[in-house]
C-alpha cells in the first residue's frame, strides 16, 4: 500500500498521517468524572477486602494477613503500599524494641469504605436475584440435574 493511501486531507487542506488521527481522536479518560479515580484506587482482587478489614480500627500486618485468607505477604505488602500512596491507608510505625507497625484507614479511606460497602450490598442484592432467576430458568426449574449423572451414562 502506498504511503499516500495512508493520508487524508482535513478541512484546512493539509495532509496528515493516519497516526495523527489516532492522537486527535483519543478516547476519553475515566478521570473525566469522579468514578475513574475511585475505581483506580479499589481496582484489584484484594484492595476492597483490605479496606473493609481495616474499617474496624488499626491492625498489625500479621493480624491483617491472617484475617484475609489466601493473600501472600508480598501481595499484601504491595497493596498496602499502593493504598498508602493513594492516601487511603495510614501506616503507623512504633519506635519500640520490637518493631511494630499498624495500619488503619485515613478519613478518605473511611469514606471510601462506605462506598465499597454500598457496592458490596448492591452486588449481593443483584447477584442473589440473578442466581435465583437462573435457577428458575435453567434445568433446575424442570427438576433436571444441570450436569449429566455419571451413573446413568
Amino acid at each position: 500500500m502506498a504511503s499516500e493511501d495512508k493520508k487524508y486531507i482535513d478541512n484546512s487542506s493539509t495532509y496528515k498521517n493516519v497516526s495523527d488521527i489516532e492522537v486527535e481522536m483519543a478516547k476519553p479518560e475515566l478521570f473525566d468524572c469522579g468514578l475513574g479515580p475511585a475505581l483506580k484506587v479499589i481496582a484489584g482482587k484484594w484492595r476492597p477486602t483490605i479496606i473493609w478489614t481495616l474499617h474496624a480500627g488499626p491492625v498489625r500486618f500479621g493480624a491483617l494477613r491472617r484475617s484475609i485468607g489466601g493473600i501472600s505477604e508480598k501481595i499484601l505488602f504491595e497493596e498496602l503500599r499502593a493504598l498508602e500512596k493513594a492516601g487511603i491507608v495510614h501506616r503507623q510505625s512504633f519506635d519500640e524494641r520490637a518493631a511494630r507497625v499498624e495500619y488503619s484507614l485515613t478519613p478518605a479511606g473511611a469514606e471510601l469504605n462506605g462506598a465499597v460497602h454500598a457496592l458490596a450490598e448492591w452486588g449481593s442484592r443483584h447477584f442473589a436475584a440473578a442466581a435465583q432467576a437462573a435457577c428458575l430458568e435453567g434445568p433446575w426449574a424442570k427438576g433436571e440435574s444441570p450436569a449429566p449423572d455419571p451413573l446413568r451414562a
